[in-house]
């Protein structure tokens, strides 16, 4: 009897283990019922995961780290893929927070910014199997040799050149007391802020050399007041319209603008919407930058391409201007629009890629 009873737990046994090996299902938990919950589809497959670092200044600096994470809000509706913004408060947040979105096992790590350069060429190299791209810097012949970065940069210069053409333009048309004089402020002496300066000098001075061209920097991407500082001193001195190339403390210089009368120029995201005392903005698509390099990571998996450089320009639509202001005259802005296509067919090149070493 003993016996029996032993013969049949074994069969019981053997059982049990045929239907967990078929149905892929355990004991503690009922075979699913539906043959479309057994076979994995595309809705039931772990989404592609991107994590996205801010630089400092948060999302909410209407510029930069603003436009990046509309890249990444437009990549989880479109493309379905899982995001996670890492805020950095300051430049020691970034070492800690591209080593924990690696760490968590995101498919693609964003940097946002030139001053990420030496964190994420460290990250990367801890990580070789994770996929990172910075904006405004290279993905190139990294310290430290990690090639697993992609760079996307931009031809700021030519978006800086429109600005200045427009610019020049206006105040030439209608002199600020009796001076045509351009203003520009940045943020750090970095080449993405030089590039936006260098084309607006160069844009300036072919829509009239006649003009003056004046820049200073606030060495901050934060404080409003250090950049509304170095804009009324501008000001005072016969600038016209100012230039503010230095994301949320060049909000700053927009609120200057709008308070001496005279025009302000945005920068990166279309600033616009701020008042008619915005002649324009030098806008950089980071959020077209964003989204584009989420899709081609997610499409290529492991042999998306990185160690190299994708460069975003007027003529690819990485770059241009943003709204006019309606104070501007009609002709004017069919001139600006003339010059964008001369642009985009090569017949102007922008060569300028810095300021004078002395403003003025």
């Amino acid at each position: 009897m003993k016996a029996r009873k032993f013969m049949l737990l074994v069969a019981a046994s053997l059982i049990a283990v045929v239907t967990l090996v078929v149905t892929g299902t355990s004991s503690a938990r009922p075979a699913a019922t539906s043959t479309a919950a057994a076979t994995p589809t595309a809705t039931t497959q772990a989404a592609f995961k991107v994590a996205l670092v801010t630089d400092i200044g948060g999302l909410d600096d209407r510029s930069f780290n603003f436009l990046a994470n509309q890249g990444l809000k437009r990549a989880q509706t479109n493309l379905k893929v899982q995001g996670r913004v890492f805020i950095s408060k300051s430049n020691a947040d970034y070492v800690p927070n591209l080593s924990t979105a690696a760490r968590q096992g995101y498919g693609l790590v964003i940097a946002v910014g030139f001053l990420m350069a030496d964190s994420i060429a460290t990250v990367a190299k801890a990580f070789p199997r994770t996929k990172f791209a910075i904006i405004d810097n290279t993905g190139v012949k990294l310290k430290g040799g990690a090639t697993n970065v992609r760079g996307l940069l931009f031809k700021e210069q030519e978006a800086g050149y429109l600005a200045g053409f427009l610019a020049a333009k206006q105040i030439t048309a209608k002199p600020f007391g009796g001076n045509i004089m351009l203003g520009a402020v940045g943020g750090l002496k970095i080449p993405p802020v030089d590039r936006y300066l260098g084309g607006y000098y160069e844009g300036a001075a072919k829509a009239n050399p006649k003009v003056k061209v004046v820049h200073s920097y606030s060495q901050d991407f934060v404080d409003q007041a250090k950049c509304k500082e170095q804009a009324l001193n501008q000001i005072a001195n016969g600038a016209g319209v100012v230039f503010q190339v230095a994301g949320q403390c060049g909000l700053g210089v927009l609120s200057a603008a709008k308070e001496k009368g005279v025009f302000g120029i945005g920068v990166d995201a279309d600033q616009g919407y701020l008042g008619a005392h915005v002649l324009t903005s030098a806008t950089k698509k980071v959020d077209v930058a964003v989204y584009t390099t989420i899709a081609a990571a997610k499409a290529n998996g492991a042999k998306f391409r990185t160690g190299y450089d994708a460069i975003f320009s007027v003529k690819n639509g990485g770059v241009g201007y943003g709204k006019i202001s309606t104070r501007v005259s009609t002709a004017l802005k069919t001139q600006i629009a003339g010059i964008q296509k001369q642009i985009v067919s090569g017949k102007i090149v922008v060569r300028r890629q810095s300021p004078p070493a002395t403003t003025g």
